[in-house]
């Protein structure tokens, strides 16, 4: 357990690229004194630094270690640009989420710059069970199933919400087989979204990229368009990125 709190808030701190206290504790679900004094711990080996305002980066302990740069700031320098030019070719909005502890959030989106009417999907966290982004990753982390305890919590936010966890596994198997996750408002009535992950083993497969649109737009041959659009930017990201190219690979055929 105390293994698993300090390679969460390494985690965490590595995604948003710096991070107080507060934050850590609200995305580790942890109490401010014990976030407070493992910070310290990771402080005090050199794999956490203090920054300003009372905001912690990664030390230089880590980054030799790692010797590569995943905070939201760099993955999206990389991916946003490939979104931006989707989005204006579509005519939709595109967007990148992606696993922060055990919980889904859109960090990115977007829009079309040639003035056709969209959807905004907004940012943050959204549910595993009712969001394309969501059930994505968690289709390639069946272990989020049982870290959640999913089983009886499962809301519903419209009549078309899964809430039943063997019927979420079977959407998980097909999600699998097809190579990306529909949400079919599932979320919100009216809206529809399209999502696959970036590759399927490895920081790939804890990041996801999607399109939404209202269903109108999102039409069934349409969905099946931007699935097969997504999952060739995700070849082309995660080769860009050098990320398990062999699984993206196969995750495009």
């Amino acid at each position: 357990m105390h293994l698993e709190r300090l390679t969460s808030i390494l985690e965490i701190v590595g995604q948003k690229g710096a991070a107080t206290v507060a934050e850590i504790c609200v995305h580790a679900d942890l109490p401010k004194p014990s976030a407070y004094r493992l910070v310290q711990d990771l402080v005090s080996v050199g794999l956490l630094a203090s920054s300003t305002r009372g905001q912690f980066i990664i030390g230089t302990r880590l980054k030799r270690i790692t010797h590569r740069d995943l905070s939201d700031k760099a993955l999206v320098e990389v991916i946003a640009p490939v979104l931006a030019l989707a989005a204006t070719d579509h005519g939709a909005a595109f967007f990148l989420s992606r696993l922060r502890g055990d919980r889904v959030e859109i960090i990115h989106v977007a829009t079309p710059e040639n003035g056709v009417s969209y959807m905004h999907p907004g940012v943050g966290k959204r549910p595993l069970h009712a969001c394309s982004c969501s059930k994505a990753i968690a289709a390639f982390s069946p272990e989020l199933l049982s870290k959640r305890k999913l089983k009886g919590q499962l809301k519903k936010y419209t009549d078309s919400t899964i809430t039943c966890l063997q019927d979420l596994e079977k959407e998980f198997e097909i999600i699998r087989k097809r190579g990306y996750a529909e949400c079919l408002e599932e979320l919100e009535r009216g809206i529809c979204s399209v999502a696959t992950i970036l590759a399927e083993t490895g920081p790939g497969a804890t990041l996801s990229i999607g399109s939404t649109a209202s269903v109108r737009v999102l039409s069934g041959t349409k969905r099946e368009e931007i699935g097969r659009i997504l999952k060739a930017m995700s070849l082309e990201l995660s080769n860009s990125l050098g990320w398990n190219k062999a699984d993206a690979s196969r995750k495009a055929g």
